[in-house]
């Protein structure tokens, strides 16, 4: 079964994103947002964010699952602010050249929660 984040799988590439690109509000923010239930919205300067914070056992699991999300993002050439603490980790996704929340950072929300999920950033 492929798991979607309001109708596109998240192994799929991301979609190409210019400056003219609307930022997401109303209706469509709401809809994806339910999508992903474990995030909440934040903003900060001026910007809606998506953000989450996952526990972690350890500080080497949360390096671990910095790594991890790190690899994930350098792949889709899509990068999130990542906080690396002793028991969380906490990771803000949002478009620059959108000002905004844009599909991509929920495709991306997606997949992190899916790499929290396997565990497999533990030994790292």
């Amino acid at each position: 079964m492929t798991e979607k984040v309001g109708g596109r799988p998240r192994g799929e590439r991301l979609a190409p994103c210019r400056a003219e690109t609307p930022r997401l509000e109303g209706a469509d923010l709401a809809a994806l947002a339910a999508a992903v239930p474990w995030w909440r919205l934040v903003e900060q300067d001026n910007i809606v964010r998506l953000e989450r914070t996952y526990r972690m056992p350890s500080y080497p699991a949360a390096l671990g699952f910095t790594a991890g999300v790190g690899r994930l993002a350098e792949a889709a050439d899509h990068h999130p602010s990542i906080l690396t603490e002793f028991g969380r980790v906490t990771v803000r996704w949002w478009t620059w050249t959108v000002r905004g929340l844009h599909r991509n950072d929920f495709v991306m929300a997606a997949r992190t929660d899916r790499l929290f999920d396997g565990r497999e950033w533990v030994g790292e």
